[in-house]
């Protein structure tokens, strides 16, 4: 399978997951954009503090087909605006924080909205599965590098 049909079918999935998650409750364990974007932005960046490059790459692969206003992969830090997946019918944004570089489900922090609030769990939980999934085949390949 070739790099390039991976990243379709990655953003499918997503795209998918995103269409059928909308039409769930308005809970998310994620709290509000605002408390992903408290750190104290005149922090020095040191190595312990970089995202982990796999998560990274594969969450800017997975919310491909949402518009990105900014990305800063020494933070980890990916914001979106609203778009709306292939086949969906809801508008979507997320906030995205990488905040360790250990390659580990717990470093990946996502927070799904609508326009009507946050998105439901089961969708954003399913976006989550999409990151990571992409992860384990982007460090696979790598591997076999």
């Amino acid at each position: 399978m070739t790099n390039r049909s991976r990243l379709l079918r990655a953003g499918i999935a997503a795209g998918l997951a995103l269409a059928l998650g909308a039409c769930g409750g308005s809970s998310s364990p994620f709290g509000s954009l605002g408390s992903l974007g408290s750190r104290n932005a005149a922090e020095p960046q040191t190595a312990a503090r970089l995202a982990n490059p796999f998560l990274y790459k594969a969450a800017l692969d997975v919310l491909g087909v949402l518009p990105v206003q900014s990305a800063d992969p020494a933070t980890g830090r990916i914001v979106t605006g609203y778009g709306t997946p292939p086949g969906g019918a809801r508008a979507y944004r997320a906030t995205v924080v990488i905040d360790s570089p250990i390659l580990d489900a717990r470093s990946l922090n996502l927070a799904l909205f609508t326009r009507n609030g946050p998105a439901s769990a089961q969708t954003t939980r399913a976006v989550e599965d999409a990151i990571l999934s992409r992860t384990r085949q982007l460090r696979i390949a790598a591997a076999a590098r």
